[in-house]
């Protein structure tokens, strides 16, 4: 055996070079990766006794993309690009033998090989638009050679893996192998004794010609992703290089991809999402914690409320296999609660993402009872009923009575102080606050609320358990509304500021929606509804959402709000209405009516929260500023391409965005504005966010 570099060692076998990688723990495309295969190609091409080259990879998994610690630092080993020459060049038959995922780069070396075969677990994707970026490698010219143009933009602008089974009936493998290294090495063997021809893909253009019979293809194609891709740059740059990949010689659409490309690499967008890579994985690792923990085992969950929230927090866990039960003091909320989780998955069904049988699995490990002392034996315990302090401790004071040791106890509360929970039970370092943001079964955070008596064991946990039913998590200390809705407090107040001194909440909306998020704070409130909170009773008409729900324009539910709501689609449209009132509310307050930029809504929106951003972590709430963004990002749809607001505060200029807090400071008169502490000591010490 032949050692070509630290990870890639050589082996002839019967004819055939085995060129072996090994890189853990996903054989990422290393220097030594590169220069190794580059090596080892050449040398089994010079060798007479080679008749085949077989590449495969030793450990969990094929090539699984580029080393994105590599990204931005001075280039070291053999380029991608002549590796796949390299190996696209040889005048010897190269298989890729795959398993595990063959991602990013991974994929397009496997795509220079004449012939790849997989086995039936395997995995295929180009996720570089996930990173702000395209293919680099040839990926978006050989990809639609390859499995068609459409299947390939599908692939490409998600950047969603696709199965063996797929990789199959598209020609993306050649054929499904029982064992890895075996049954390559036969599939090597059978094509030299059959002479096969050697296949370059960028030689196949019958799926091109296909795709040229369709002249609306590309223009169809881009409406049908248009909201799911709104504001991001790689998506677009993707499907203008598939576009070359029709009309241009394939070496000039390598040309385009690779201009592109460098243009992503080099913008604030990929920048953002790269950053965002590392935060969601730092995001679970807890500073201090001893490695050596042991983890409690919950194989079986309580849900105290099947509301909402209850039976949308049920739904992870049952997804996840594990058994929940469900209580409500009385059958009827239990019955309609069990109806909408059916109805959920009925309609997942319907989609095609589970079947029939997955259903019934689902909520046959659903269970329900009317005596709370029957979730006695259950290793967590979620509470989600009203959000009310004196109902939740009464709720806990219960538990305590009847739960069994070494169980965790959770509370849903999107705001309440967990140590005041906690203080209702005499096992404080038991109880944790699991906020999960809705609907719970689709969105991804999971705030995980550590209290001060909150044990290490239980915090570990906690955000174990989140892993394993998907949720991306992030710690928050105790503080009301913990690290999401705390910022956004202070952009609502910024906001409702804003509309009795200039514009109107459509011209804030507007703002904040064109910046990426999925809607602005006014259409966000007629969708939870504007009467949360509200009393008719007591209503005096002393502010605008008074005024409002008194005219019955509780928000979409009532098909007015802020704005009037079509009933059929929807969509909205201003109120002249609304617009009187909030006038009416200006002259009484005595404000002097201005315009306003968009740039400075946008400050006036977005630089509170980042103020807030910086208390968190003045505060200890918050461990570090990149948890800060994973919130944002997973909970409140802060769009991925700024990276969270800590990110989007370095990207501006800390600097920049602390002597514009100053200016809003002395314009209004209004400490509200008083840059926070943390933000003068790292613009005097010359750093940022990042620098934490």
């Amino acid at each position: 055996m032949a050692k070509l570099t630290d990870m890639v060692d050589m082996e002839i076998q019967g004819g055939v070079a085995v060129i072996a990688i090994d890189n853990p723990p996903v054989n990422a495309l290393s220097a030594g990766v590169r220069t190794g295969l580059y090596e080892g190609v050449t040398q089994a091409v010079a060798d007479d006794a080679v008749k085949a080259i077989l590449i495969y990879c030793k450990g969990r998994t094929y090539i699984a993309g580029a080393d994105i610690k590599e990204f931005g630092q001075p280039p070291s080993g053999t380029p991608l690009g002549d590796v796949i020459k390299t190996i696209e060049n040889a005048p010897k038959p190269v298989i890729s033998a795959i398993h595990g995922t063959a991602l990013g780069g991974g994929l397009e070396t496997a795509l220079s090989c004449h012939f790849r075969v997989a086995v039936d677990s395997a995995k295929f994707g180009l996720p570089e638009v996930k990173l702000g970026l395209l293919p680099g490698a040839g990926g978006t010219q050989r990809l639609p050679r390859v499995v068609g143009v459409e299947k390939a933009l599908k692939m490409m602008t998600s950047g969603d893996p696709v199965g063996a089974d797929f990789a199959l009936e598209t020609g993306l493998i050649d054929e499904i192998v029982d064992d890895l290294v075996e049954g390559g090495l036969a599939f090597a063997n059978k094509v030299v004794s059959e002479g096969r021809p050697l296949v370059k893909v960028r030689d196949s253009n019958e799926k091109l010609e296909e795709a040229k019979k369709d002249p609306e293809l590309f223009n169809n194609f881009r409406k049908s992703i248009a909201r799911k891709t709104r504001g991001f740059k790689a998506p677009e740059a993707i499907i203008q290089c598939v576009e070359d990949a029709l009309t241009k010689s394939f070496d000039d659409g390598i040309k385009g991809e690779r201009e592109r490309f460098m243009g992503l690499m080099s913008g604030e967008q990929s920048a953002a999402q790269r950053y965002y890579f590392f935060a969601e994985r730092q995001a679970n690792k807890i500073p201090n914690l001893p490695k050596d923990l042991d983890q409690i085992t919950v194989n079986k969950v309580g849900i105290i409320g099947a509301g909402t929230m209850g039976g949308g927090i049920a739904m992870n866990f049952l997804n996840a296999g594990i058994p929940v039960t469900i209580t409500e003091p009385t059958q009827e909320p239990i019955d309609r609660g069990l109806g909408v989780v059916r109805k959920n998955y009925e309609r997942t069904q319907k989609g095609g993402r589970i079947t029939a049988q997955d259903v019934e699995d689902r909520m046959g490990r659903l269970s329900t009872t009317t005596n709370i002392e029957d979730l006695a034996d259950c290793d967590m315990i979620i509470e989600a009923v009203y959000e009310n302090m004196e109902i939740k401790k009464k709720v806990f004071a219960q538990l305590d009575s009847f739960m069994k040791e070494g169980a965790i106890l959770a509370s849903n509360t999107s705001y309440l102080d967990i140590n005041e929970i906690a203080s209702a039970t005499k096992r404080p370092e038991w109880v944790i606050g699991l906020h999960f943001f809705s609907p719970a079964n689709v969105m991804r955070l999971l705030e995980v609320v550590r209290g001060d008596k909150t044990s290490e064991k239980v915090l570990s946990s906690s955000m174990a358990i989140a892993k394993r039913i998907g949720k991306v998590a992030a710690v928050s200390g105790v503080c009301h509304g913990f690290i999401g809705n705390r910022m956004l407090a202070q952009r609502g107040v910024q906001s409702q500021k804003m509309v009795f001194e200039g514009p109107m909440p459509w011209d804030v909306d507007r703002v904040i929606f064109d910046f990426g998020m999925p809607m602005g704070p006014f259409a966000m409130s007629d969708l939870a509804g504007l009467d949360i909170g509200w009393d008719k009773e007591s209503s005096k008409g002393e502010t605008v959402r008074d005024v409002l729900c008194e005219m019955d324009r509780r928000g979409q539910k009532t098909g007015a709000g802020y704005y009037n709501y079509d009933p059929k689609t929807r969509q909205k449209s201003p109120e002249p209405k609304v617009e009187e009132i909030i006038l009416e509310f200006s002259e009484k307050m005595g404000k002097t009516r201005r315009d306003f930029s968009d740039q400075e809504i946008l400050e006036r929106a977005t630089y509170p929260m980042i103020n807030e951003g910086a208390k968190i972590l003045e505060e200890g709430i918050s461990y570090r500023p990149s948890d800060i963004d994973v919130v944002w990002v997973n909970g409140y749809g802060w769009p991925v391409y700024r990276g969270g607001p800590m990110h989007y505060a370095d990207s501006i200029g800390l600097d920049k965005v602390c002597a514009r807090l100053k200016e809003f400071q002395e314009q209004d008169g209004d400490d509200f504005w008083k840059p926070a502490a943390l933000i003068e000591k790292l613009v005097a010490e010359g750093k940022g966010f990042k620098d934490m």
